[in-house]
Formats: C-alpha cells, structure tokens, sequence
C-alpha cells in the first residue's frame, strides 16, 4: 500500500493521526472525537473524513452507528502496511519491529538467494551490480547508501521472478530503510563485501553458494546494528518480550453496523 507522506495537507492528517494510534496516544477501542481533531489540527469535515478512509484501508479505524470512529484492535491492523511499519519506528519499542524484520527476512532472503541464483537472466544480474556500485559510492551518504542497500534487495527479490516473493518489499522494504538509517548513520563496518559474495553466487548460478552467503549477509546486519545501537535504545531480551506481551493486548469484537466515518 503506497505511503502518503508528503501527500499535501491529507497526507499530512493521516500522518499525524496513525502515528497516534500506533504509538497508543490513541488508545484500542477509544473513540475518536472528530470535532476536536478538526479544531487542534486546522482542517475541514472533508479532509479528515478522506484521511479516515485512508486509515480505515490500513486497518486502524472503523465506525459503527451509535459509536462513532474508533481505534480497531491491533490484530486487525495492515502491520504490513509501509506507512504502518514506519510509525512503529517512532513507538518505544521500535526493537520489535527490527527483530520481527531480522525473523522474516532470515526466513525469506536466503530462500530468494537460491531461486535468483536459478533464475537470474542478465539484466537481473545488470541491476545486482549496479545496485553494489552504488552501495560503494554512496558509503559516506547514510540515506543514500540506505537507498542502494534497499534498492539491491529488491534486485535480488525481482531475480527470483516469483511475483509473490518480489511483493515481499512492501513490508520489507520500509523496515531495512529504518534500520539501514540507523547503521549507516554510525561508524558501520562496509556493506560491500557481506553483499559481494551474493551477487557472485547468483552470478554462477550456485544456489547452495547464494543461500549460505545471504545466511552470512544476514548474521552480519544483525551484528552491525547491534554494535551500533546507541546504549539508550539497548533493550534485553526480556524487555522486548514485555513489550511484545503489551502490545498483542486490546481484544476487542468486529464492529457491527458499520459505516463510512
């Protein structure tokens, strides 16, 4: 689902009003008060009922006669969703989203590795390298270096030429750039060399060879961010599963009667 940051004065509103929800300033189950919302932020009945929508497609709200609009449970929001993986980046917690992202993908890459290594044409192994290029120019820019980084991976997923693994960047995608930031915003070791070994195996058509070596990219990325998260965001084992515990509350019933906010 497309972001919409940067979207004008709508994107803007559902900017403000997910990250809200996502971060628990507005509580599972609480009712919005529109005509509050409207004051505080500025905006007409219009916009916000657009940007409602918007919300309601994510997964975030609904609306039901009697009630109002309401913050649905967390079970029912899009957590696949860009825009919803980037504002749990900006929640206490956003190492759940990073060792959720490190499980998936450890589950999916290398499997992706080995099909891209079988299927790779030419223009996929073209896109690979210049990926790396870039990589290796951008080193001192973290944000672009994120970007070359991201856009590698989605070479590699397109290489597969599986449309169901190539769709895997929708939530793959907003959670490396995060955590791509944070790296490559420290004193982070050369993603060049962990990334190298991939594309030759891709290039040689070695699966087995594709697979360990994503293995390794992978141990690696674990290792660079661990080394440089700030010690203010280091977090224990047990407080994430405290977290985790925390944030899989808020059961609520499927709305009935719903309506349009």
């Amino acid at each position: 689902m497309a972001q919409y940051v940067g979207r004008g004065l709508h994107g803007q509103i559902v900017e403000t009003v997910g990250t809200r929800i996502v971060q628990g300033r507005l509580r599972v189950g609480e009712t919005l008060d529109l005509a509050s919302l409207i004051d505080e932020l500025g905006i007409s009945q219009t916009v916000l009922r657009e940007a409602l929508k918007v919300l309601t497609a994510k997964g975030l709200v609904d609306a039901r006669q009697k009630r109002g609009t309401f913050v649905r449970p967390r079970e029912d929001w899009n957590l696949l969703d860009a825009d919803v993986i980037r504002w749990q980046f900006a929640t206490d917690a956003p190492e759940l989203v990073l060792r959720d992202l490190a499980e998936v993908r450890l589950i999916v890459e290398p499997a992706a590795a080995r099909m891209a290594a079988e299927r790779r044409t030419e223009e996929d192994l073209t896109q690979l390298e210049a990926a790396l290029a870039r990589m290796a120019e951008t080193s001192n820019d973290a944000a672009a270096a994120a970007e070359a980084d991201l856009a590698w991976h989605r070479a590699l997923l397109r290489a597969t030429h599986n449309e169901l693994l190539q769709r895997m960047d929708v939530f793959i995608g907003p959670g490396l750039t995060e955590r791509d930031r944070l790296v490559h915003s420290a004193e982070a070791d050369d993603p060049v060399p962990a990334h190298e070994p991939v594309l030759r195996a891709v290039r040689d058509a070695d699966p087995s060879a594709a697979e360990q070596a994503m293995r390794a990219l992978l141990a690696r990325a674990d290792a660079d961010l661990a080394r440089t998260a700030a010690p203010s965001r280091t977090r224990t084992a047990a407080d994430m599963d405290d977290d985790r515990t925390i944030r899989s509350g808020g059961h609520g019933t499927e709305p009935e009667d719903r309506e349009t906010p």
